[in-house]
Order: C-alpha cells, then sequence, then structure tokens
C-alpha cells in the first residue's frame, strides 16, 4: 500500500456492517476511529477488537450535526495523525410506508443521516486528505442495492442510495488532482441486525411476502478491506456484494 497512512475512520460502528469493517481492519493493522451514535455499542466495538492499545479511538458523534463531524475528525488527526481512509457507513432505513403516509419529518431523517450525514463526513474527509502530507487518502461509500432499484415503500432510503452514487462520483472526480480516491460498495442482504426482517418474509415488489436469502456480514468486510488497502493509484470505483440468490437480479 503506497504512501497511504492505516488510519481510518468508520461510522455507524457501533453494529451491522460498520462494526463488521472496523473489526476487519483493526485486525490488519489499521488505527480506526468508531464513531456512532450510541457509545456502548461503540465501546463493545472496540472491546472486540482487541489487539494493542490505543488501536481503537471511540468518539460518540452524530453525523448530521457539523459540530460533532468536525469534533470526529479533528480526533482522529490529534490521536492517530493523517487519514487513510474514511468508510462513510451511517445510514437508517426509515419505515417500510407507502410513499403518501411518510412524514415530512421520517422524509428529513432519513435524508439527514443517509445523505447529509455522508456528505458532512466527505467534507471533512476530503479537507483532511488535501492538507496532509503525503496528500491523498481513500474515501469508500456505503451505497446499497437500492442505488439501483428500490424496494417497495422505501422512497426515502432509496432516494439518498441513488443520491450517495452521485456523491462517490463528484468526489472520485474532485479528488483526482489531490491522490483522493472515493469508492462505492452496494451490499444486499448482509446479515445484520437491519436486515432481521429478510429472515421472517419482507414485502416484494409482486405484493408478496417472501424471506430473502442473506449471507455472511464478514464477506462484506472482506471486501471493503481489500478496496482499502489497494494502492491510491488503483481504485474500485464499484463493488456490488451480495447474498448470491436474493432477488436482485430480475427484481419485480
Amino acid at each position: 500500500m503506497s504512501e497511504i497512512q492505516k488510519v481510518a475512520v468508520v461510522t455507524g460502528a457501533g453494529s451491522g456492517v460498520g462494526r463488521a469493517v472496523a473489526l476487519a481492519l483493526t485486525g490488519a493493522g489499521w488505527s480506526v476511529a468508531l464513531a456512532g451514535r450510541r457509545p456502548e455499542a461503540l465501546e463493545e466495538t472496540a472491546r472486540l477488537a482487541g489487539g494493542p492499545e490505543g488501536r481503537t479511538l471511540v468518539v460518540p458523534a452524530d453525523v448530521t450535526r457539523p459540530e460533532d463531524v468536525e469534533r470526529l475528525f479533528t480526533a482522529v488527526r490529534t490521536s492517530f495523525g493523517p487519514l487513510g481512509l474514511l468508510f462513510n457507513n451511517a445510514g437508517m432505513f426509515g419505515p417500510p410506508v407507502p410513499l403518501e403516509d411518510l412524514t415530512y419529518e421520517q422524509w428529513r431523517s432519513v435524508v439527514d443521516v443517509n445523505l447529509t450525514g455522508a456528505f458532512l463526513c466527505a467534507q471533512a474527509a476530503f479537507r483532511a486528505m488535501k492538507a496532509q502530507h503525503p496528500q491523498g487518502g481513500r474515501i469508500i461509500n456505503n451505497g446499497s442495492i437500492s442505488a439501483h432499484v428500490p424496494r417497495p415503500d422505501s422512497v426515502a432510503y432509496t432516494s439518498t442510495k441513488h443520491a450517495m452514487t452521485g456523491l462517490t462520483k463528484s468526489l472520485s472526480l474532485d479528488g483526482r488532482a489531490y491522490r483522493i480516491a472515493c469508492g462505492q460498495i452496494d451490499i444486499g442482504n448482509a446479515a445484520t441486525e437491519m436486515t432481521a426482517r429478510m429472515t421472517t418474509g419482507i414485502q416484494q415488489a409482486n405484493g408478496t411476502t417472501a424471506v430473502e436469502p442473506v449471507m455472511d456480514v464478514t464477506d462484506v468486510a472482506r471486501t471493503v478491506l481489500h478496496m482499502a488497502e489497494l494502492p491510491l493509484e488503483a481504485n474500485v470505483q464499484f463493488a456490488t456484494v451480495m447474498a448470491t440468490t436474493m432477488p436482485y437480479i430480475g427484481r419485480g
């Protein structure tokens, strides 16, 4: 890995994909700042990571609040030094209700976390990577299968995940001059707390309810680790990792 500091920020690190990626990174020798809104969950991730003392940094933060994001990246710079990676992972589904029943507040909650939060963290990482020496680093955005095709009753989540693709492309373009690479991982049915309903039955495009296959979340983490440890001269622009037989190809 050429000239990349093995220092990472993982948002939404208290559970699910964020926790799995944080554990994979620390296992590979990275120093990782664990960000999220639940301090107890972040502490549990740090405990599970084990390893040398000082390898993880717990930073409770709400990514929708600019002051929290600024504090997060200041803490990383102070504790670890130059930043090599942001895994922009914090996100939420929102309620699975018909479009006409989604309230303004529910819409805003999803947009604020999934899109505005991702932008604020990317902006802070971009500033840090542009200013540091050597210049550069990598941002990996957590998209979703829903960045390509929607589920029923998911207008807010789907809209933000399509927007995440635009964010990824803009970051890739704007980062070229500064050795800042940006890619996106689109995940389908990783077994986490957020996808528990897949195993009990979830609405399909034809109106039926069906149990969907899931995959081990550690397989997602291994993919993110591969993307993270490429030299900055190489980039996985988009990767789709999904349960092999989930209804994605041919959805609907």
